[in-house]
């Protein structure tokens, strides 16, 4: 799929998701956002404004090896940064700066921009073992629109995950995202539980087994002991932990779902 002309879209949504809030906040300040607890709207803008700057870093300067992150001249912060938020100090309630809004903007556009323009085989460093550019690319632009559905939830109705690209980020997560959370968190080894996830707008269906030391994903076609039937949107939107499984289909031990996430622990 074209990830950058995805991404562009998803970061549009999320300017005008921000700007709504920064628009409406009242006596109460700033919105919380309730699917990343302690954080705000601006906290949550400056977080994914920064990751933005972080990734401009690796890819612009073709970095081999994971950055230092104590120098933060990275992030071109504006001198002046009245009200904005400090990550020590969250949840942000004072005024929403828009100075935070013009700065993510700015690092938005000029990641897209990058993405566009680089090959998504050139070897950069990455957080997994996938070191290219096209990690970037996919992984931004997940990033990207699970944050955006944040913020659009902060606010009022949350519009769903385009239907490609969540059928991509359910693989994504499985492959790339369960390793690199159960290496983060220091996850319980898993007990051989089979889990199908089996998508209910087109075909297709992943099945999980949890073994001891790693999550493998379509292990065979043998029985599975709880399968989740469901949108590719609401399973991409089940496994990041934004919504509960209240409303989707579940035949089996529902108990192993809830298990499922002390194995492969939420970001």
């Amino acid at each position: 799929m074209d990830y950058v002309a995805q991404f562009r879209h998803e970061i549009q949504a999320f300017d005008a998701a921000i700007r709504t809030a920064s628009l409406e906040a009242g006596s109460d300040g700033v919105p919380l956002v309730p699917s990343c607890p302690g954080w705000s709207m601006a906290d949550l803008t400056f977080h994914l404004g920064s990751v933005h700057r972080y990734v401009i870093d690796v890819i612009a300067e073709r970095r081999r090896q994971q950055p230092e992150t104590a120098d933060l001249s990275y992030l071109n912060l504006p001198p002046v940064r009245a009200n904005w938020p400090l990550p020590e100090n969250a949840p942000h309630r004072g005024p929403f700066p828009p100075e935070l809004i013009d700065w993510f903007g700015e690092g938005a556009t000029a990641l897209g921009n990058l993405l566009a323009t680089c090959d998504p085989a050139e070897h950069v460093w990455t957080w997994s073992r996938e070191q290219s550019v096209g990690f970037w690319q996919r992984m931004q632009t997940i990033e990207a629109a699970v944050h955006r559905w944040d913020a659009e939830n902060a606010i009022g109705t949350p519009g769903p995950m385009e239907r490609r690209l969540a059928m991509d980020a359910v693989t994504h997560t499985f492959e790339v995202m369960a390793p690199a959370r159960r290496a983060r968190r220091k996850a319980p080894p898993g007990a051989g539980e089979r889990l199908r996830f089996r998508q209910s707008d087109g075909s297709l269906i992943w099945i999980v087994q949890t073994d001891p030391d790693e999550v493998l994903l379509n292990a065979g076609s043998g029985c599975c002991d709880v399968e989740l039937t469901a949108t590719a949107s609401d399973l991409m939107l089940f496994l990041w932990h934004r919504i509960p499984l209240d409303g989707l289909e579940v035949r089996g031990d529902a108990a192993l779902l809830d298990r499922y996430f002390k194995l492969v622990p939420p970001v």
